[in-house]
């Protein structure tokens, strides 16, 4: 009997897993679109004579950030007050609607600075959307594992969000190969837009039937009280583990995107004579990122999730200097596939567990706010501003102030890694043990 309990409690994890993930999948298959096909599109927004459009629309990228926090404060107090399920659901049909008015909004020639409005407008939409999507994804994720393979599981919401970046390049490269670069600038970057809309809606049809990851004795207990989902339960009570998750963040959030989206950047100018080129070790280099994620996992699942975060911020101290400064000098495309996979293999240490590590800090009744604030405003001021930054500082002859940025930043984190986190302690959802797989078919406690 007890095997089979494991064997269904597994099955539920997988499904629940699958169903959660695959709005992770989309909503940022919404957001890497933007900053795959800015150099396709930034003109049509942007005066054709103006050199630093490539800034501004990166510039867009950054504000949407600001959004982030107040999503996740408004989807993490739903989250915890009245399900994770209604709180992802309602997210993924914000960001389905703003893909679609961007697919049809007209360009800067038809419509002047209204344009610029109506992008800026939809990206804090979906900033705002995205805020909520990470704390309530990895708070259920989380939830929704099994104890044995909870590191494994939640690697999942990375495998997706690193999927959605590789859904996006895969897109620009089926594009390249059927539109010349001419027909994306003036049309065809309208498709991917469309694409991720229509894929929305079919994870709003999936996410309607997941099951949720608060027992009905939770929903009880929290629609009772007003802590549950409270900013001033979260700041009064729980300030100690939302710093600590802030400072988890810092670091991780802007190798993310220096190494996921500023060195593949790097990349398209280097080979800026075959797109199809950069656009394939992008694609591959990104798809050898996405598998690390569950292996990561499992090996947190053995050894503990702080010897992982430690290995990315050695690393990461170690490899940011390698990496922006030689792959603007390489040519060679094997070799700027090895320099990417060597960053990733690193970066791995903190993606394929962050979402467990902050969601193993707080209890379930504060835990999508406490989760998703402490990420959204470290991802405001360290993640989102990397891309532009950089582009900022390349044109002032000034990239070693970056790296000598984003190299302080890991360190910070490092050293919290080192000294504030413990191995292997028990945590709030070893005691909880989320209740979306631990039920019989009669929906008894397991």
């Amino acid at each position: 009997m007890a095997e089979k309990t494991a064997a269904e409690q597994n099955r539920r994890a997988v499904l629940n897993t699958l169903k959660g993930s695959s709005g992770n999948l989309v909503e940022w298959y919404d957001v890497y679109i933007y900053t795959v096909f800015l150099t396709y599109f930034e003109k049509q927004f942007f005066s054709a004579e103006d050199t630093n459009s490539l800034v501004y629309g990166y510039a867009i990228f950054a504000v949407t950030f600001v959004m982030r926090p107040v999503g996740s404060w408004y989807f993490g107090r739903y989250a915890d007050r009245y399900g994770r399920r209604a709180a992802l659901t309602f997210s993924v049909t914000v960001m389905a609607a703003c893909s679609f008015v961007i697919a049809v909004t007209p360009t800067r020639g038809s419509i002047g600075v209204a344009a610029v409005v109506i992008l800026i407008l939809c990206r804090l939409v979906q900033g705002f959307a995205t805020g909520g999507e990470y704390g309530t994804s990895a708070t259920y994720m989380s939830e929704a594992a099994t104890k044995e393979k909870r590191g494994f599981f939640s690697s999942f919401q990375y495998v997706t969000l690193v999927g959605g970046q590789v859904l996006a390049t895969l897109t620009l490269l089926l594009m390249l190969a059927i539109f010349s670069e001419d027909q994306i600038r003036d049309f065809g970057w309208r498709i991917p837009f469309f694409i991720g809309g229509l894929g929305a809606l079919v994870v709003l049809w999936m996410r309607r039937t997941m099951d949720e990851s608060l027992s009905s004795e939770q929903l009880t207990e929290v629609q009772g009280t007003k802590r549950a989902g409270s900013l001033a339960t979260l700041f009064t009570e729980y300030w100690k583990p939302l710093l600590l998750c802030f400072l988890i963040t810092m670091g991780g959030t802007i190798a993310f995107y220096t190494y996921s989206v500023n060195a593949p950047a790097i990349v398209k100018a280097t080979y800026k004579d075959s797109a199809i080129t950069a656009t394939w070790i992008n694609l591959g280099a990104l798809v050898f990122l996405m598998v690390l994620q569950p292996i990561g996992g499992m090996i947190s699942d053995r050894v503990g999730r702080k010897p992982l975060l430690v290995w990315f911020g050695v690393g990461g101290v170690i490899y940011t200097y390698v990496l922006i400064t030689f792959l603007p000098q390489t040519t060679n495309p094997a070799l700027t596939l090895l320099l990417l996979a060597g960053g990733f293999i690193i970066l791995t240490g903190y993606t394929s567990i962050n979402a467990l590590v902050k969601s193993e800090l707080f209890p379930f009744h504060i835990r999508a706010l406490g989760v998703g604030l402490g990420y959204a405003l470290a991802n405001s001021v360290f993640g989102g501003t990397a891309p532009g930054l950089y582009e900022l500082l390349k044109n002032a002859k000034q990239v070693p102030l970056f790296i000598g940025y984003v190299t302080v930043c890991i360190a910070i984190s490092l050293v919290v890694y080192v000294f504030a986190l413990k191995n292997k302690a028990d945590s709030p959802l070893d005691l909880e043990r989320g209740s979306a797989f631990a039920r019989d078919e009669g929906g008894a406690r397991v």
